[in-house]
């Protein structure tokens, strides 16, 4: 059970970060679905349409759906699965990549604005601090 102190930074946190994360959207031109896929597909490289899905936690039907918007806008490409011909495998694109790219210029621009604009350089610090803080609870 977590202590009263520990609870009330946990709400406020919650609260801050859901408003963070809510305007940083507001940045965005890709949806936020195509922009997960768009994301896991850089991480991990090419995958099947249902490896997508269950990194993604969806439906297959669901990323099936998400992989064909993506190639109808050509940020993904589709190639014959190496050892199973029975699969295909799903790659991003010159143009996913570049506007991959800019959508994540786009969101840390406008929170590096942000920050510079509403932080004094001893809070900027205390923030590059957190930011450390946040990585290591979330990735409890």
């Amino acid at each position: 059970m977590p202590t009263p102190d520990a609870a009330a930074i946990a709400t406020e946190l919650r609260t801050a970060m859901g408003k963070l994360t809510r305007r940083v959207k507001l940045e965005d031109h890709i949806p936020l679905g195509q922009a997960a896929v768009l994301g896991a597909l850089d991480r991990n490289g090419a995958m099947t349409t249902s490896d997508l899905a269950a990194d993604q936690r969806v439906r297959p039907q669901s990323m099936a759906r998400a992989v064909g918007l993506l190639m109808e806008q050509d940020l993904i490409t589709r190639r014959a699965h190496p050892t199973d011909g029975r699969k295909s495998l799903v790659e991003l694109s010159d143009a996913g990549r570049a506007a991959l790219e800019a959508e994540r210029g786009r969101r840390a621009g406008w929170l590096a604005q942000a920050i510079e604009a509403e932080l004094t350089a001893e809070e900027q610090l205390l923030l590059a601090r957190s930011a450390t803080l946040l990585e290591r609870i979330a990735s409890r």
